[in-house]
């Protein structure tokens, strides 16, 4: 089979590295990929928001199946516009997409099917929102409404906080943003969890916990993601049976009195509360990073699993783990999630020990005439599964010595909540 995946990031390289395992393989394609997916795949400098350049590339090479692993595609529409020109697409559809593209169409579907979220509410101006920004408890959350590659979440502690973060939203920040939304703080810890949809069936795809925040401690701004670990120390089989028939059956009952059904992943961002799920956000794709932190651990050939969610098939096809634990730490270039500088070579990678439960997934990186150059903010993504979290944060930081890269930084402290405990 020929495989395309769209997207750059870590995600992205981590599913194509997982593909490629497969006996079925006879090409994969990345569009555009990064120095990583190099290794094994055909990077192509297309642009996966332009659907007829996408399109017309898919057809001239006669490619079999489609993986879509960014937001911006999915919410803007590209599987109804691939499927309508009978493109065989692995991903949620325009309407679906929305519970990632609009935190309000989510939160005005939690209401309706009583799905515990935390209460909100929604404004259109700078003006209503601080107006009733005086008369709320702090902290409170400020979220854009629109995407905001994990980034337009605001907690502030007071009002001098929370109109700044108000001020930022409406200026465009994130893109222009028609209205805010405002929500009360839950104070709990918070967990990921994901299933694999086919439209009809639904299956667990596996549980973590990503580290947002750029400081040790889970102090700092907000990130893209600082590094996650799995499965989740949370997850309990009361607590899943909760999320599944309070958070995910209603959300999928809603999509279909909508008229559409949804495949693909989907991740639901949760606050535990005392047990109880409380719905954050939806992603309708992999997290990242973890995507990578999961799929190293899946004891299955993805590629079938794919496969049967496109065809509607997925209730036959038997999900198997890794009875592992996987870290993942996430190498950034110094200055993110503000201003930092770009093509930045690294070296030193043949010094890294890489095996059957080591892994490097690239993520802002390019290759040029031999050489690995860092061009984005979160750069490389090293993972480790283990028995035990603490050997496998221990064999990061020994591969991140190894690379020695003095122009980037990273978290020592991920899962430091069940590590340091």
């Amino acid at each position: 089979m020929k495989i395309a995946i769209l997207g750059s990031g870590g995600r992205e390289h981590a599913i194509a590295h997982s593909i490629s395992k497969s006996k079925k393989i006879k090409k994969i394609y990345c569009l555009p990929g990064n120095a990583g997916t190099s290794d094994f795949a055909k990077n192509l400098s297309i642009n996966i928001n332009n659907f007829q350049q996408v399109y017309e590339f898919i057809k001239q090479e006669g490619i079999n199946l489609v993986i879509v692993g960014p937001e911006q595609p999915l919410v803007d529409g590209i599987v109804d516009f691939l499927e309508e020109r009978f493109i065989k697409v692995f991903g949620p559809n325009k309407i679906a997409s929305q519970l990632e593209g609009s935190k309000i169409f989510t939160k005005n579907l939690c209401k309706k099917f009583n799905i515990p979220t935390a209460n909100f509410g929604v404004f259109e101006n700078i003006e209503d929102a601080k107006n009733f920004l005086k008369n709320v408890n702090f902290p409170i959350v400020i979220k854009a409404d629109n995407l905001a590659a994990g980034k337009g979440v605001y907690i502030s502690k007071n009002l001098k906080e929370a109109n700044i973060a108000v001020d930022e939203i409406f200026d465009g920040k994130f893109g222009k943003a028609k209205n805010i939304l405002i929500e009360e703080f839950l104070d709990g810890e918070e967990m990921s969890y994901f299933i694999i949809s086919d439209g009809k069936t639904i299956k667990n795809f596996g549980t973590a916990q990503d580290h947002k925040r750029v400081g040790e401690g889970d102090t700092g701004k907000n990130t893209g993601g600082m590094g996650a670990y799995s499965p989740s120390r949370l997850i309990n089989k009361e607590l899943e049976n909760k999320i599944l028939n309070k958070i995910i059956k209603p959300t999928l009952k809603g999509l279909d009195e909508l008229g559409t059904n949804y495949k693909g992943f989907l991740y639901a961002g949760l606050m535990i509360v005392n047990n109880e799920p409380y719905l954050i956000e939806y992603n309708v794709r992999m997290g990242d990073p973890e995507c990578q932190t999961i799929l190293p651990m899946l004891n299955a050939d993805l590629l079938d699993i794919v496969e049967a969610c496109v065809e509607q098939k997925l209730e036959q096809t038997i999900i198997d783990w890794k009875k592992k634990q996987s870290l993942c730490v996430v190498l950034c270039s110094k200055g993110y999630p503000d201003n930092y500088e770009k093509n930045i070579k690294i070296n030193n990678f043949e010094k890294l020990i890489l095996n059957e439960n080591n892994y490097l997934f690239h993520a802002g990186t390019e290759k040029k005439e031999n050489n690995i150059l860092a061009v984005g903010g979160r750069v490389l993504n090293f993972i480790s599964l283990s028995d035990d979290l603490t050997d496998a944060r221990k064999n990061i930081h020994e591969n991140l010595k190894k690379l020695d890269w003095n122009k980037g930084f990273y978290r020592k402290d991920i899962a430091f909540k069940v590590i340091d405990k």
